[in-house]
């Protein structure tokens, strides 16, 4: 047999075709996620993920290429918009930056990939005790992707529900808890039917009465108060934001569209709306303190803050936050003066700071490689953990900054029971017209139901919008136009279960799970 026949044969081979369905299977649940928001293809792509798995005599290795396979076909289709940057502002040739991408995939499939490993080794012949490893390993490896190496929580599955019947749930379970879900639907599914088991039929059933119970939690009431508050969009052109000869002329666009609207509470414009370094336009900052002021308002901004710091060991150094700072009126409607001061506390600092875009690892050996590993403002320092809700004529608002959104255990840390208002800014720019700033828009709004806050999102071009707590967008700019969101926001009362238990709860169960699924694969090895 000659060396054309044999690769002949391979692809033609039962395990390749497997291969390609299981790629087709990822990149069909992509489709579950803003903008396209078909909620109920997360569950059944998983579910022909699961059914290649149980119904396959494959090995262990095998099936964990069909979950790297899997996953490269979710990653590489719904990350798509990582290469609108890295082929816009990488300065690479088309094919490396198709590489780069394609690398990125491959690491993310990884956790998907170990499922499928782990699955094969510990599964036993019960197939409700099958279905519940699976579904916990599942989970288990993306709060493992949201930790590992900075962390990467994009696309869990739970996103995929955040306007779907079980939305409400994530009050109480969040994000990662409605993840859960997803994978107990579709596992216990394909059990019930192809297995023809009653147990996982009637623990489907229970899955699907607690979810719907879930929803119907009344955990916020609404006050009989509301803030008027105006979000500001400058559209400025990524290519233009960090020119020297640019930096006024962005400022100016954002001051002319906020002048007809300061007669709102509470003006937001977003991250790094202001591109400079604070001490830079310091005089500047005065002046809209004095405005703000004077018109009974608040202005929050984003900006570069830099502090010096000397020791007697070495010379003077300073680093740079990407944060966000307070202007006019801090603790009421009404004071003599504004707030601000240089480096005063009433600011925020960006604790999450993205690989690459804001720090670059090895940056010895990376930086002098291309322009990608170089790019503006790329040596940020990181802010705290946790830190103190920004205060604005007395309300208390609880930041996150782009990327941020995305660890709802940060976002958690960092608000508190007097908190009023869920604040992100950010700046999309860098993607374009793709998927990514939907699925940003998507991620922050679990975090409102989350959390059972309003959420304010305050972008460059787009999505700005303003969210309710149930996770509903009640009002947004269109994209890629200059403007201003001027809205009454209703304030509420309450703390969700999420907000007091946090993950813990889904973390303790799958831990569970999976040490129960161990101990009963020692005891009843499995057969295929």
């Amino acid at each position: 047999m000659n060396t054309f026949t044999t690769i002949k044969n391979a692809l033609l081979g039962r395990f390749f075709i497997q291969l390609l369905l299981a790629f087709g299977f990822g990149a069909l649940a992509h489709l579950s996620f803003a903008p396209y928001s078909i909620e109920w293809l997360a569950p059944l792509s998983l579910s022909f993920l699961y059914l290649q798995i149980v119904a396959q005599t494959f090995n262990p290795k095998q099936h964990g290429w069909l979950g790297l396979s899997f996953g490269v076909g979710l990653f590489s289709f719904g990350l798509r918009w990582v290469h609108v940057s890295i082929d816009n502002f990488g300065g690479l040739p088309l094919a490396v930056s198709l590489g780069l991408m394609l690398l990125l995939s491959l690491y993310l499939a990884l956790f998907s990939a170990m499922v499928c490993y782990l699955f094969s080794k510990i599964r036993t012949s019960s197939p409700l005790n099958n279905a519940l490893l699976f579904s916990s390993l599942w989970v288990a490896f993306e709060l493992i992707r949201g930790k590992a190496l900075t962390g990467f929580p994009w696309l869990w599955l739970g996103y995929s529900q955040t306007s779907g019947i079980f939305s409400q749930s994530a009050a109480t379970i969040g994000a990662i808890g409605l993840s859960l879900l997803i994978c107990l639907i579709a596992s216990l599914s394909v059990a019930s039917i192809v297995d023809r088991s009653k147990s996982c039929a009637a623990v489907l059933t229970l899955t699907l009465l607690g979810a719907f119970s879930l929803n119907s939690l009344q955990q916020i009431t609404q006050r009989d108060q509301s803030v008027d508050v105006a979000l500001v969009q400058g559209n400025i052109e990524q290519s233009a934001k960090w020119q020297s000869d640019s930096m006024w002329p962005t400022i100016s666009t954002y001051m002319d569209l906020t002048r007809d609207n300061l007669d709102a509470e509470l003006i937001f414009w977003p991250e790094a709306a202001m591109p400079a370094v604070e001490t830079w336009v310091i005089d500047y900052l005065k002046l809209m303190d004095k405005t703000a002021n004077f018109r009974d308002s608040a202005i929050i901004t984003g900006i570069i803050a830099r502090h010096e710091s000397t020791s007697a060991n070495s010379p003077k150094t300073a680093d740079y936050y990407n944060a966000l700072v307070t202007l006019g009126n801090f603790e009421q409607k009404t004071q003599k003066s504004g707030g601000y001061q240089l480096n005063h506390s009433n600011r925020y600092y960006k604790h999450q700071l993205l690989p690459i875009g804001e720090f670059v690892p090895f940056e010895d050996f990376l930086r002098p490689l291309a322009p990608l590993f170089n790019l503006p403002m790329s040596s940020f320092a990181r802010g705290q953990w946790q830190q103190p809700n920004l205060t604005a004529l007395g309300y208390q608002i609880a930041p996150a900054i782009c990327y941020e959104i995305a660890f709802p255990h940060l976002v958690r840390a960092n608000m508190t029971p007097q908190t009023d208002l869920l604040l992100t800014v950010s700046n999309d720019a860098w993607f374009g017209r793709s998927i990514g700033p939907h699925q940003h828009m998507e991620i922050a709004q679990m975090r409102a139901i989350e959390l059972g806050r309003p959420l304010l999102r305050v972008t460059n071009n787009g999505v700005t919008a303003i969210v309710d707590t149930t996770g509903v967008i009640t009002a947004q700019l269109p994209q890629f136009e200059p403007g201003v969101l001027r809205a009454n926001v209703n304030l509420v009362s309450g703390l969700t279960y999420f907000y007091r238990w946090g993950q813990w709860p889904i973390i303790a169960l799958i831990i569970l799970l999976i040490w129960l699924s161990i101990v009963r694969k020692i005891n009843r090895p499995y057969k295929a």
